[in-house]
């Protein structure tokens, strides 16, 4: 399938140096459900902050710490994704995770302030039996590494639903030049969102043709997209960056139905940053010309909707719960290639 842009060696958000994901699956009767865990500056020993930015699309969802990400600019700690009834405990095994791995916990006052994110996943998993642990937590953190990541029914995406498909954990990256400056832009989604009729793929009305197990009367979830970068960008500009992946999951069709939440976090590991209390009086910083952020935008926005559509080509068919007795039937390349084929944009 044709896409724009030139993807990094893994074509993941791991391709950002510095940057790994951790994934824990619960797979078990009728529980599907799980923990992703991103952790930046996962090769360093001290704990740093990294610049951040958010843009809420449609804010019916969760992502603690945007108070201060929008206020400081900044996230200190790990970035964790699950399900909607998780949130709290996560939260409490991401801060326990942070003043076992960090010693200035123990000799600072310091105070820990994790993003955990999440979407529904009801429909597919016993969500009110929030069989989310803090152990399962400390796996995925623990487990964080580099390199090439699992996609689909993975993570906190286990038991999550696009466009009326089985989608869940999705990923890519792509390589950005700014005049002569060589950067990664890499995102990780959670998708879980849009009706099949909205649903679009290079331009074809796709869902207007593939009708076949149909599951809800109007949208009912949501999507988290984490967006990472190694170029020097500061808040305000990162802001920015967060916003165009609403145009990403737009290229996709969704238009952000009431019942979403689609909350969008971009960081920047550039510019390293000491902890409060530890910095000097004066920051020196680089940053990049707004002028020269059109790559980058593109970059973001390509990135987030292949993301999202390698979440559901690399999902697989799953029963529901709420109703019984249906499944959610997982995007099957063959049949998303053939459409794409019949309407000019796939050679052959």
């Amino acid at each position: 399938m044709p896409f724009d842009g030139a993807p990094g060696a893994f074509n993941a958000i791991t391709d950002v140096p510095g940057i790994a994901v951790g994934l824990t699956t619960i797979n078990e009767g009728n529980v599907r459900t799980g923990v992703t865990a991103i952790v930046p500056r996962a090769d360093e020993a001290a704990m740093r902050p990294v610049w951040a930015g958010i843009h809420r699309f449609n804010g019916n969802g969760e992502m603690t710490g945007s108070h201060w990400i929008e206020d400081g600019g900044y996230v200190n700690g790990p970035i964790c994704i699950t399900n909607t009834h998780s949130v709290g405990i996560v939260h409490h095994a991401a801060v326990r995770w942070m003043i076992r791995r960090y010693p200035r916990f123990a000799s600072d006052h310091l105070w820990a302030m994790p993003v955990v994110a999440e979407t529904y996943d009801g429909t597919v998993s016993d969500i009110n039996g929030q069989h989310v642990t803090e152990a399962h937590a400390l796996a995925a953190l623990d487990g964080a590494r580099s390199g090439p990541m699992a996609e689909g029914n993975v993570g906190g995406g286990t038991g999550m639903i696009a466009y009326e498909f089985k989608a869940g954990t999705g990923t890519a990256s792509r390589m950005v030049s700014v005049d002569g400056m060589s950067g990664t832009i890499g995102v990780l989604v959670q998708a879980n969102h849009g009706r099949r009729d909205q649903f679009t793929v290079r331009g074809v009305p796709v869902g207007a043709h593939l009708r076949h197990d149909l599951l809800f009367p109007r949208e009912r979830g949501s999507i988290i997209g984490v967006i990472a970068t190694d170029l020097p960008i500061l808040p305000h500009q990162l802001r920015r960056v967060a916003r165009r992946g609403a145009l990403g999951i737009g290229r996709g069709g969704t238009y952000g139905g009431n019942g979403s939440g689609d909350l969008f976090l971009a960081i920047s590991t550039a510019n390293p940053m000491e902890l409060p209390g530890k910095a000097p009086a004066l920051w020196r910083l680089e940053a990049l010309d707004d002028d020269r952020f059109d790559p980058i935008y593109l970059a973001v926005i390509e990135a987030v909707e292949e993301a999202v559509l390698n979440a559901m080509l690399a999902a697989e068919d799953t029963p529901t719960l709420k109703p019984p007795g249906k499944t959610v039937r997982a995007l099957k390349a063959a049949e998303l290639v053939a459409l794409l084929r019949r309407f000019g944009r796939v050679a052959g």
